[in-house]
């Protein structure tokens, strides 16, 4: 048994220690926000907050992720940031295919909430490991920056 915090919502889990948090996020809390995309963490779709930190659940095992705090795109709004955020990228056009988007949108509010005004230097560093496929990258800088200026 595991006890796992979603998005603060608390629940004992019967499962498999090694088993991803992004399928336990999916298919036990039933969160689908959060999305599946290489399996390897190197693709950044099943980003997810881990104490604060953008953190892959696609490889983070549910035995390292209990009693912490995890937070998924369903959550976001919720924070006044990520409401920004979220309102930002609609603001700028960003989203065209939105599959990479809930990832992109969570390290987004990560990064703006350790450095409020990133140059794109910090922007670049802090994204990278976000992969659109559709390249709107452009626009995701001008989102981040269109929070950070407000």
């Amino acid at each position: 048994m595991y006890d796992l915090t979603v998005n603060g919502r608390k629940k004992s889990l019967d499962a498999d220690g090694d088993m991803p948090v992004l399928w336990a996020i999916r298919d036990l809390f039933g969160l689908t926000g959060t999305k599946y995309g290489c399996g390897i963490g190197q693709c950044g779709a099943c980003t997810v907050l881990l104490d604060g930190q953008p953190t892959r659940s696609c490889k983070l095992p549910l035995e390292d992720a209990a009693g912490r705090q995890l937070t998924t795109i369903e959550a976001i709004a919720e924070d006044p940031l990520g409401a920004q955020v979220q309102r930002a990228w609609l603001e700028s056009a960003v989203i065209q295919c939105g599959y990479c988007q809930s990832g992109q949108i969570v390290s987004a509010t990560a990064l703006l909430k350790r450095l409020p005004r990133p140059t794109d230097a910090e922007i670049d560093v802090a994204m990278a490991g976000n992969i659109c496929r559709c390249g709107t990258y452009p626009r995701i800088r001008a989102a981040i920056h269109r929070v950070a200026g407000a």
